[in-house]
């Protein structure tokens, strides 16, 4: 079907009747659950909600019908770990908001403010948000960094949906960054992390006194660091070696610390004992040269290692994501070909970061009683080349435009 006939199909669904119902018709449907793909399928959406899945299935009155002629249709995609909305020009610091520097200065002094939320400058309206959307992107985890003049620990962030709502959705989330890369916020030393972590969750156990001189926390950062203890919350780590990797997973059982990663570069070092852990690591395929002594192990390789020891894998970029958040499906299918099941690879962009981020049952996969967040492909969607004919998010047709296109149309001309 071209896309004057499916434009023709939106604009009904887009009428009186409701905007958020219809009935895609038989269309190749990757579920990203264990249903995994369905052949010749229909998926009726009412209410803003998936409300059947199968082959010939009618459309209620009033319901538009899309033909899908056998196209993927997936769920909307993860954009990875992002600042989508909260950074619009990553070189122009008025538009950047994801990092807190309350300590710098000409003598910095290192300031812990685990209450810091990033998603309070959350921007749906920024141009970054259609340039992902109509690219497949339906939701990014807002990523809360560290700096000079901060702590290891870069504040909260939360998951946001492409779909023009302000609030965050789901349980917040907080970074940690370990490793070489942070040594200089802890006294130029990665040993000084796990002390200063112990201390930091000591404060928020009532185990120093607020009024210590010796304490890191204001009274809000010992109520937002406990949020996040005794398994009650996700702390999203960054960190890259393998003999890092294992300290984390150590001190996160001895600390009762519920813990995902990013990065991971070594990851599939230590495969076994993630798997064990229950961790899921979000990675970048790409990521395969040895940039410094945090990452002489990686490996394109990477995923497909985690995979086979039964590690969840999810994917985000290790470099300009908020920008380049559409080219996270070519990290997938880079997995692929270096040995990561394509229906994993896909899980990888749908079920695996909407399970660890505590939203598996609204977002991530296609299936009775989930969101109708929905990306009609006009082709295998890890292929570079494929483009969204169509995404929908609570069943409601997006526009397909985005201020990159806009400029392309007008200079065409």
């Amino acid at each position: 079907m071209n896309r004057l006939v499916l434009a023709a199909a939106l604009l009904v669904a887009s009428g009186t009747l409701a905007a958020q119902d219809l009935l895609l018709r038989n269309a190749t449907v990757h579920t990203a659950t264990d249903a995994g793909t369905l052949q010749n399928t229909d998926v009726l959406v009412r209410n803003s909600r998936i409300a059947a899945i199968g082959p010939g299935l009618s459309a209620p009155a009033g319901v538009a019908v899309v033909e899908a002629e056998g196209r993927p249709l997936t769920p909307a995609m993860f954009g990875g770990i992002t600042g989508i909305g909260i950074e619009e020009v990553s070189g122009e610091k008025p538009t950047v908001d994801a990092t807190l520097t309350l300590g710098a200065g000409a003598q910095p002094v290192m300031t812990v403010r685990p209450e810091f939320d990033v998603t309070l400058a959350y921007n749906p309206a920024s141009s970054l948000v259609p340039v992902a959307r109509i690219e497949g992107i339906g939701f990014t985890l807002l990523h809360a960094g560290t700096g000079r003049g901060g702590s290891i620990i870069g504040g909260q962030g939360g998951t946001v949906r492409l779909d023009g709502s302000i609030d965050a959705i789901g349980p917040k989330v907080l970074f940690v960054s370990l490793g070489a890369g942070a040594s200089g916020l802890s006294g130029d030393s990665r040993a000084a992390q796990w002390m200063l972590l112990d201390q930091l969750i000591d404060e928020a156990r009532g185990r120093i006194a607020a009024d210590s001189r010796h304490s890191l926390l204001t009274p809000a950062g010992r109520a937002a660091l406990a949020s996040f203890l005794d398994g009650k919350g996700l702390v999203m780590v960054e960190v890259q070696r393998a003999a890092d990797i294992v300290q984390l997973l150590r001190w996160s059982k001895r600390r009762n610390v519920r813990v995902a990663i990013s990065g991971g570069a070594e990851a599939w070092q230590v495969a076994p004992a993630l798997a064990a852990a229950k961790v899921p690591v979000f990675i970048d395929p790409l990521a395969n040269l040895p940039g410094n002594f945090d990452t002489l192990g990686a490996t394109m390789e990477n995923a497909a290692r985690l995979r086979k020891a039964g590690v969840a894998v999810g994917f985000t970029q290790a470099g300009d994501a908020s920008h380049n958040a559409r080219k996270v499906r070519q990290l997938a299918g880079n997995a692929v070909a270096n040995g990561m099941a394509w229906e994993a690879a896909l899980a990888g962009l749908t079920a695996v970061p909407a399970q660890a981020l505590g939203l598996g049952d609204q977002i991530g996969s296609i299936a009775v009683g989930r969101r109708a967040d929905l990306v009609l492909w006009n082709g295998d969607p890890l292929e570079l080349t494929s483009l969204p004919d169509q995404v929908w998010l609570d069943g409601k047709p997006q526009p397909m435009r985005s201020r990159q296109t806009e400029l392309r149309d007008r200079y065409l001309k």
